[in-house]
């Protein structure tokens, strides 16, 4: 049977970049917002551009919240995509004080403006970073970046970084400065990237190809 792959249309998502990268990796996919159709889902990747807040104030409007959560504890297998990971998190403290969908433990920082060395940083930060492995990938097929072994380069564009309890969720990071901002999460089925894969060429494109050949 083959796989069933739902991007979630919540207005607050980069929808059309998305969707031809996962078009052009050969997949067929539903952007919808509609409950039953998720549910069925074998796949669902949930994007996101702009504020925590407003994302989940969207998301709990049409009751996505809740039907994301149920996925994820049925085992499909969940793919945030840069506020798409954020969201994931238990609280992120970007304007105010806001609860995430609490799928991953940890919560939403913002990044650092300055270093131990008192060098200015510049936020948000925008441009390309290259990801380097932790010692918890795992190297089997349920793996981001699965059979990538050249540079791996990869879009950013973010404030606020993930801070997970358990480091053994970090998957990659980026070093931004001296701060090493996790890139790629993971806890069982569910997966996460700060990074926005459909717009890292060769690299997100396998990224995104991978996650979509995950089987259960």
């Amino acid at each position: 049977m083959s796989n069933n792959i739902i991007i979630i249309d919540y207005g607050v998502g980069n929808l059309l970049s998305i969707s031809q990268a996962v078009e052009k990796c050969g997949f067929k996919f539903s952007i919808t917002s509609d409950e039953k159709t998720i549910s069925q889902a074998s796949h669902i990747i949930l994007p996101g551009v702009g504020a925590f807040g407003y994302a989940m104030n969207e998301l709990k409007k049409r009751n996505l919240d809740k039907i994301i959560i149920q996925s994820a504890k049925k085992g499909i297998n969940i793919l945030g995509i840069c506020l798409g990971m954020q969201l994931l998190f238990n609280e992120s403290s970007e304007f105010g004080s806001h609860k995430g969908l609490e799928l991953v433990k940890g919560e939403v920082i913002p990044i650092p403006s300055i270093d131990s060395l008192k060098n200015i940083l510049k936020i948000p930060n925008i441009g390309w970073y290259e990801l380097q492995e932790t010692e918890n990938l795992e190297l089997n097929k349920k793996n981001l970046l699965f059979d990538i072994s050249y540079s791996k380069f990869v879009y950013f564009v973010h404030s606020f970084m993930c801070k997970p309890t358990n480091t053994k969720n970090i998957l990659a990071y980026y070093d931004f400065s001296e701060i090493k901002i996790p890139a790629i999460v993971k806890k069982n089925n569910i997966y996460g990237c700060q990074f926005h894969p459909e717009k890292s060429g060769e690299v997100g494109l396998n990224i995104i190809n991978n996650f979509c050949n995950f089987n259960e």
